[in-house]
C-alpha cells in the first residue's frame, strides 16, 4: 500500500521541490506559463517579501512514496483580519495531482494550521492576498493566461469541492477589442470628452519617477477598492516591492493618472501581457533567456488591464470613462488592440454594465473557495 503525507517546507530542497512541482504537472498543458524560478524564489522568501511583515505562513509539500503529489500554503494576515474585521485564514499555492486523497489532506493540514493560529474561516487560493493573483480557473481553459493570472487543470474545482469547500465568490476577466469605437456605447465618450470642464486632465504614468507614480496609483487603488469583498490595503515597503516588480513590464503608454487640482484623483494600470515573452523561457532567464525575452517582449499582442479607479468623491466626474478612452488611443499608437480586464467581483455590477457597454465579453472566471473551520 502506497504512503502519502504531508510535511511542511523548511529546507532548500523542499522549497526546490514546491517550485518545481507545477512544471512536473503542466510538462504536457500548452497553455500554461512558466514562472521566473528566481522571482518565485523571492517571492516566497520570508526575509524578502513585505508580506511577511504582518502576515505569517507555511508551506507544505504532499508526498506519496517520496514523490512530490502536491503542495499548498496557509497564511494568516493580520493587517488583512484588522481591515476586515473578522478571523479568516488562506490557503493559496494549491497544485495536486488528479487524486481526490491528496487534495483532501493538503486542505485538511492547511486548515488545521490556521484553526491553530485562532482562524474561524479558510478561503482561497490566494497567493498571498486578493492584491496577488488568486482563484481557480473554472472557465476560459482553452486561452492561455495573461500577465499575473493564475491558470490551473480542468480537475482542481472538482479536487477542492470535494474536500469540502464551497463557493465565496467568482472574479471576472472581460475581453475588449480596443478598435472598433462605433461598438462601443457613445455615452462613453460623450462623458469622457466632457472632462475637461471639470478641471480634470489624464496622463502617462512616468516611469522615471516609478515609486512615486506607483504611490499615487496605489492611493486611488486603497480609497476606490476600499469596500470591496476580500480587500486589504498595502503597506508602504509592499508599495515599494510592487514599483520594483512593475519596473520591467510597465509601459508608460498603457499606465494613466488623472489629476484635479494637482490630487490624482483616478488611475488605471494597464500591463502588456509578459506571458508572451515567459511562454518562451521555461522558468529561466539565465543563460540566454534574457536574450529571448528581449525578442519575445517586441512581439506582445495583448494587455492586461489589472486595475482602474476612481476616488469616491470623484467618480461623478466622468474619470472613469476618459480612463477607458485613453485605452483606444494606446492602441492605436502602439498597434495592440486585444485588452483584458480584471478581474471584477461578480457583485460589482457597475463595472460590469460599463465592460458590457464597452462591447466587452467575459471570457474568464476564476472561483474563491471558503470553509468553515472548527476547534
Amino acid at each position: 500500500m502506497s504512503r502519502l503525507r504531508v510535511e511542511p517546507v523548511h529546507s532548500k530542497a523542499q522549497l526546490r521541490a514546491f517550485i518545481r512541482l507545477p512544471f512536473r504537472l503542466y510538462a504536457d498543458e500548452p497553455n500554461w506559463v512558466a514562472p521566473l524560478i528566481l522571482e518565485r524564489k523571492r517571492f516566497l522568501d520570508r526575509s524578502r517579501n513585505p508580506f511577511f511583515d504582518h502576515a505569517q505562513a507555511e508551506y507544505f509539500l504532499a508526498l506519496r512514496d517520496g514523490k512530490v503529489v502536491g503542495r499548498i500554503t496557509a497564511q494568516v494576515d493580520e493587517r488583512f483580519q484588522a481591515f476586515q474585521q473578522n478571523k479568516w485564514g488562506f490557503f493559496g499555492f494549491f497544485d495536486a495531482e488528479d487524486d481526490p486523497e491528496v487534495a483532501q489532506l493538503l486542505l485538511d493540514t492547511a486548515g488545521r494550521w490556521l484553526t491553530a493560529k485562532g482562524c474561524d474561516r479558510m478561503v482561497g487560493p490566494c497567493d498571498f492576498t486578493t492584491n496577488d493573483p488568486c482563484g481557480v480557473l473554472i472557465e476560459g481553459f482553452e486561452r492561455m493566461p495573461l500577465v499575473l493570472q493564475p491558470y490551473n487543470h480542468r480537475y482542481y474545482p472538482g479536487l477542492i469541492e470535494q474536500a469540502g469547500l464551497a463557493k465565496a465568490m467568482d472574479l471576472w476577466m472581460w475581453e475588449i477589442q480596443i478598435s472598433d469605437r462605433a461598438k462601443v456605447h457613445p455615452a462613453i465618450f460623450e462623458v469622457a470628452d466632457k472632462l475637461p470642464e471639470h478641471g480634470v486632465t489624464v496622463r502617462p504614468m512616468r516611469k522615471r519617477e516609478l515609486d512615486a507614480e506607483v504611490a499615487r496609483f496605489v492611493g486611488v487603488y486603497h480609497s476606490a477598492w476600499e469596500k470591496n469583498w476580500g480587500f486589504v490595503p498595502l503597506t508602504d515597503a509592499e508599495v515599494r516591492h510592487y514599483a520594483k516588480d512593475l519596473k520591467p513590464i510597465l509601459s508608460e503608454d498603457w499606465a494613466f493618472l488623472a489629476e484635479k487640482d494637482g490630487e490624482v484623483v483616478g488611475a488605471a494600470l494597464t500591463l502588456p501581457d509578459f506571458n508572451e515573452v515567459l511562454v518562451h523561457l521555461n522558468g529561466r532567464l539565465l543563460p540566454f533567456g534574457w536574450l529571448k525575452a528581449l525578442y519575445w517582449r517586441r512581439k506582445i499582442s495583448r494587455v492586461r488591464q489589472f486595475a482602474l479607479g476612481v476616488k469616491p468623491e470623484f467618480q461623478h466626474l466622468g474619470i472613469a470613462a476618459r480612463l477607458y478612452t485613453v485605452h483606444f488611443e494606446a492602441a492605436e499608437k502602439t498597434g495592440i488592440h486585444l485588452a483584458e480586464l480584471g478581474w471584477i467581483l461578480e457583485t460589482n455590477d457597475p463595472i460590469n454594465r460599463a465592460l458590457e457597454g464597452l462591447n466587452g465579453r467575459i471570457v474568464r472566471r476564476y472561483r474563491l473557495y471558503d470553509r468553515a473551520l472548527s476547534d
